[in-house]
């Protein structure tokens, strides 16, 4: 159930936190997302051979949304994600868990990779901005 967040003095924005349920049964609280925030790294895309198969939040992946996987954010988070070497962006929603693959940050929807150019170079380094959190 996620929990409320408030406003940070320290940093001057609001900041959000959710809390999981682990199979143990104990509760647990995963990265917060603070309402500014930037990551900075290698992105990729997925999707292609994965169409309907269960995201790590238990939706049904589909390619054509614009969705993320990001390894601690909490579900539901909103990220504007740009390109560095070509200014494209699009906005995604963390809904899976991932990537996998050695030094990057996200993991794109196939939709969402194609809007910047993923599609074209495979990865390329980005800057992805928390514009909404839970």
């Amino acid at each position: 159930m996620p929990m409320r967040g408030g406003y940070d003095r320290t940093s001057g924005s609001y900041t959000t936190k959710s809390e999981v349920t682990t199979k143990s049964g104990k509760k647990k609280t995963v990265k917060k997302a603070k309402i500014g925030s930037v990551l900075r790294g290698e992105a990729s895309y997925y999707g292609p051979g994965l169409e309907g198969n269960l995201t790590a939040n238990g939706e049904v992946f589909n390619s054509s949304e614009m969705t993320c996987a990001h390894k601690s954010l909490p579900f539901n988070t909103w990220l504007r994600v740009t390109r560095e070497d070509t200014g494209e962006s699009v906005v995604v929603r963390v809904n899976d868990r991932g990537p996998y693959a050695k030094d990057r940050i996200l993991d794109l929807s196939a939709a969402a990779g194609k809007k910047i150019g993923l599609d074209k170079v495979g990865h390329a380094e980005v800057r992805a901005e928390v514009i909404e959190a839970p």
